[in-house]
């Protein structure tokens, strides 16, 4: 699609323009750009973006319910953002590989992340996140942005396969950010590389209005996908709590890529309800009455009226969908329960082959400075 850029845009009120294929009121509307990408779409696939989404929400909020009970360390909230993470998941291959940010747990679970793998990084357990490997996913990066640059390496590894002796294949790299991360050195220089050799790579940027306490308006004076096309990567801006329109979209951006024509960009425009983090207090900084606004467009409740008014989703399968969530959070909290973390001093057990002064000098130091925890100690 084509926009207009704007400068007096208010990134807490406006939404366009944006492709979008169902309103907030549950209606499906037709977009130019994006309907050759949905066109056997069928209420059965609607149904499973429906329940991934309903299963990430109710992870997350399990996620920041076990953080506020000393469970874990820290916790990422996605609650908003479920249809750019389900939409966009749900559109790739097993052979793609997914570098993610650290709010990503919808992909993580589309990814099949295990309820061990997905709480075991914010306990700050070793083994984080299991082998990248195995579901082709990296785990959560908490550096800000460095993940895209993993990316485009990796897909640039995709193009020489062949060269290097091994086999040629239309995998697709994709790096998750967000509006923040697109301020950052390193979305910029991945996006420079990506251009320069048209990797296969597709850059997923979820808008969700706020870096922190940092409104979008503060980073750019125009809409995050006018960036890209500035590279020579082409871009698509959609309505980020439309679950189908990220799932279309995603299907360009990938198409593009393992065709060989380079990388893409999507800018999903969408909104973080909760906190940046659980260390984080919104109220310091946003309107009440903005959030108020976004949670008329929640992504869920949209394709909940929309398969309600299909006859594609009765009660009975609304109920099955929600027990599904139940046991995935409680399966999460049992793991995350029964964990036993390892004796602190066991971090210097692997480092070197073999003992020597300096690291046992650091051993005798942090072993110091964990006995000063203790009751009693002054």
């Amino acid at each position: 699609m084509t926009y207009l850029p704007s400068t007096t845009a208010d990134p807490g009120t406006d939404m366009g323009p944006v492709a979008q294929v169902i309103t907030p009121d549950g209606e499906r509307v037709a977009d130019a750009t994006l309907e050759p990408w949905l066109h056997e779409v069928g209420d059965d696939v609607l149904v499973g973006l429906y329940r991934d989404m309903v299963r990430t929400r109710r992870l997350d909020r399990e996620g920041v319910a076990l953080q506020r009970q000393g469970q874990l360390g820290l916790w990422a909230p996605c609650e908003g953002q479920e249809a750019v993470q389900i939409g966009t998941a749900r559109a790739l291959r097993a052979a793609d590989f997914v570098f993610p940010s650290y709010r990503e747990s919808g992909v993580q679970l589309v990814r099949g992340a295990t309820p061990t793998e997905l709480i075991q990084v914010w306990r700050g357990e070793e083994q984080s996140m299991g082998d990248p490997f195995a579901r082709r996913t990296a785990g959560p990066q908490i550096i800000i942005g460095a993940q895209t640059l993993h990316a485009v390496g990796y897909a640039m590894g995709i193009q020489r396969a062949e060269a290097l002796g091994g086999v040629a294949t239309d995998d697709v790299a994709v790096a998750y950010f967000g509006d923040g991360a697109s301020s950052q050195g390193d979305v910029n220089e991945a996006m420079v590389f990506a251009a320069s050799f048209g990797a296969p790579v597709v850059f997923v940027c979820s808008n969700n209005q706020w870096a922190i306490s940092e409104p979008v308006r503060v980073q750019s004076r125009t809409p995050l996908a006018a960036r890209a096309p500035a590279f020579g990567i082409p871009s698509l801006r959609v309505d980020g709590n439309d679950v189908l329109a990220c799932f279309g979209a995603m299907r360009w951006a990938l198409e593009r890529a393992r065709s060989g024509a380079g990388p893409a960009y999507i800018e999903a425009v969408t909104y973080r309800m909760g906190p940046h983090t659980t260390a984080d207090d919104p109220t310091r900084y946003r309107d009440p009455a903005e959030l108020e606004r976004w949670r008329g467009r929640d992504p869920i409740a949209r394709v909940h009226a929309l398969l309600r008014a299909r006859g594609a989703l009765d009660d009975e399968a609304a109920a099955d969908i929600a027990a599904d969530a139940d046991r995935l959070a409680a399966d999460v909290r049992e793991v995350c329960l029964s964990y036993r973390t390892r004796d602190p001093l066991t971090i210097f057990d692997e480092v070197y082959a073999e003992p020597h002064a300096a690291l046992e000098a650091e051993r005798r130091a942090y072993a110091a400075y964990l006995d000063g925890f203790e009751e009693g100690a002054s």
